[in-house]
């Protein structure tokens, strides 16, 4: 997190705030954190660059051409799919064993759907998840990449023995061309407090140019959730530790330190000894029946009732994805389900937004909950820049807005309202 706003940008008592305009592209998602595919690519012998791939396919019936045009590629994509083509980010997310294993996992318990049939997987990576499909039995798996990584997924595919099966096409989902349905599609679009990174969008693109009727999406659901949090330790850790170094009065650096902290959301590991309630969900999304214009400003309202008596430093924010064929209806308020680890998520214990499920459909799940075991996503933690002392049984409520950037639809805004014992409170930040 290199760039820092004003002071006055964060969180702040009855105070009117403005927009947040990002400054700059220069690193992205996980490969500051976590980055995305796609993006404007070279040409590359042996791939197949925003061409229809009829050739290798035989005679196969060309689906109807787009109604519109696809979005432009802005100088902020081309960075962000650039910044996906080093190996230290597909290193962190495969050697993510709760990630990669429950994909896999998902891929054999759904291989009846997968077998004798054809996969697109959005944002192939190494293509790892084309090679578990193709393992399974796939006629044939599309890996979609728009970073140059393509270049090396083709290469693993062909020395795992798997080119007549898995055809790399280098570039972006909206720009290239695939003459046939899918009855699948897989990725792993998720970023960092779910939405981060805007990967989803293209998900639903691909869905809506080559998904069959009653298609496999995996994930087919996913929920992101947000409780209050308390952190001591981070806050003495980074705010406190000035109060007194070596014997010298610091605290003139404090305001600086907590500025530099916390004015913008922190990606770390909490447990669930810091959460002070049962979460809520910001937002549930069923994959096969979302739309991109739903993506472009989430709102929620919450109401919290703190358990215990403690110092609140903000609002963590966690997700989980559901494995599920398209004949299952979940229900829309998704929270606790079983982890593939055993392992589960935290549950709310109230009615509507807050009904514990019984999963009935046994479905898999992916969990990036405190309790759960960790992954690379590890919990999203916005930080107030003082913490608010609360009382148990005390109330907190208020909304949270999650939007795109208007500069770079990559980054979130996030837009956090709250109040307690007659105090409100209003937190902005970006995360970029």
């Amino acid at each position: 997190m290199q760039s820092r706003g004003d002071y006055s940008n964060g969180f702040h008592e009855l105070e009117p705030v403005e927009e947040k305009r990002v400054p700059g592209f220069s690193s992205f998602g996980r490969a500051k954190r976590r980055s995305s595919r796609g993006g404007a690519p070279d040409p590359r012998d042996g791939l197949a660059n925003g061409v229809r791939v009829s050739d290798q396919l035989g005679e196969q019936k060309p689906l109807e051409t787009q109604k519109s045009p696809p979005p432009p590629c802005t100088d902020f994509d081309v960075a962000y799919f650039h910044s996906y083509a080093h190996v230290g980010i597909h290193e962190e997310m495969i050697k993510d064993r709760a990630r990669t294993e429950t994909y896999k996992e998902a891929i054999m318990q759904h291989q009846s759907l997968i077998q004798g049939k054809v996969v697109v997987d959005v944002g192939c990576g190494t293509g790892i998840l084309s090679i578990f499909c193709a393992q399974a039995g796939a006629k044939r798996v599309y890996a979609v990449d728009a970073s140059d990584i393509a270049v090396q997924a083709k290469e693993v595919v062909k020395a795992n023995g798997l080119s007549d099966k898995v055809i790399v096409l280098h570039g972006r989902v909206e720009d290239v061309e695939i003459d046939e349905e899918v009855d699948v599609i897989i990725s792993e679009w998720m970023g960092y407090m779910l939405l981060y990174e805007s990967m989803l969008g293209s998900v639903i693109t691909a869905r809506d140019r080559w998904l069959k009727p009653g298609g496999l999406i995996l994930p087919s659901h996913a929920t992101l959730y947000m409780a209050p949090v308390s952190h001591p330790e981070r806050y003495s850790h980074s705010i406190d530790f000035w109060r007194n170094v070596y014997g010298i009065d610091m605290s003139a650096m404090m305001q600086l330190a907590k500025q530099c902290a916390f004015e913008e959301p922190s990606v770390e590991s909490i447990s669930g000894e810091n959460v002070l309630t049962w979460p809520e969900v910001v937002k549930h999304i069923d994959c096969q029946r979302v739309k991109i214009q739903e993506l472009d400003s989430v709102t929620a309202r919450y109401k919290f009732k703190s358990m215990m008596r403690a110092p609140m430093h903000g609002f963590g924010f966690w997700f989980d994805v559901e494995f599920s064929e398209p004949a299952s209806s979940p229900a829309k308020t998704t929270s606790a389900t079983s982890v593939a680890s055993g392992s589960s998520s935290m549950s709310p214990s109230r009615e509507g937004n807050h009904k514990k499920r019984s999963n009935p459909s046994d479905a898999l799940v992916l969990s990036t909950s405190p309790e759960a075991p960790p992954t690379h996503w590890q919990q999203t933690i916005v930080y107030f820049y003082d913490p608010i002392d609360v009382e148990q049984d005390q109330v907190i409520e208020g909304s949270v807005t999650l939007s795109q950037s208007k500069e770079n639809r990559r980054f979130m805004n996030i837009h956090l309202e709250y109040s307690s014992a007659g105090r409100s409170f209003v937190k902005e930040s970006v995360m970029r």
